[in-house]
């Protein structure tokens, strides 16, 4: 017997799935092209400024559901402070220093501190935390934030880093 023509589902054209692996790259790529993101944008400037002090994840792998979670939970805010009416830019950026970039590539490198040269290492750190960067900027926007994903703010940069050296009394 066919128990599916036994119950009262309802009728309709929307599709029982929702192809989201065929979907996905089509939405992003019509709110690329379409210039969703640059339009809000134009929309909110000169608006009462919401401002969203992120913490940057560091460049060291791909992203994890903590990361993911925290995204997400940002982006919304950002969002409804928009649809609010404020001026809510969010600029992403990451942290590209530290002990956690340096372990991820000693454990690529199969290596131990003693085993390589210092300018040689900060070179391939800061090749590391580059291509991690690229992956997580793309795995964000895969979770639908929005953001200013093409000035980023990184910690390796050279104003980025004047700037914290200046705010800190380091520079004069």
């Amino acid at each position: 017997m066919n128990y599916q023509k036994t119950l009262n589902l309802p009728k309709t054209d929307f599709p029982m799935k929702a192809g989201l692996v065929q979907k996905e790259p089509g939405i992003l790529k019509n709110w690329e092209e379409s210039g969703l993101y640059d339009n809000l944008r134009r929309q909110s400037q000169g608006k009462k400024p919401f401002v969203l002090h992120d913490g940057p994840p560091y460049a060291n792998g791909h992203i994890h559901i903590g990361h993911a979670l925290n995204k997400i939970l940002k982006d919304i805010v950002v969002k409804v402070k928009t649809m609010q009416g404020y001026d809510a830019l969010y600029v992403p950026g990451w942290d590209c220093h530290g002990l956690p970039i340096e372990h991820q590539l000693f454990k690529e490198l199969k290596k131990k501190k003693r085993d390589v040269d210092t300018v040689d290492f900060r070179k391939k750190a800061h090749d590391y935390a580059m291509k991690f960067v690229g992956i997580q900027k793309e795995e964000f926007k895969r979770l639908g934030v929005f953001g200013q994903w093409d000035k980023p703010y990184l910690t390796l940069d050279p104003e980025y880093e004047y700037w914290i050296l200046h705010s800190f009394g380091r520079l004069v």
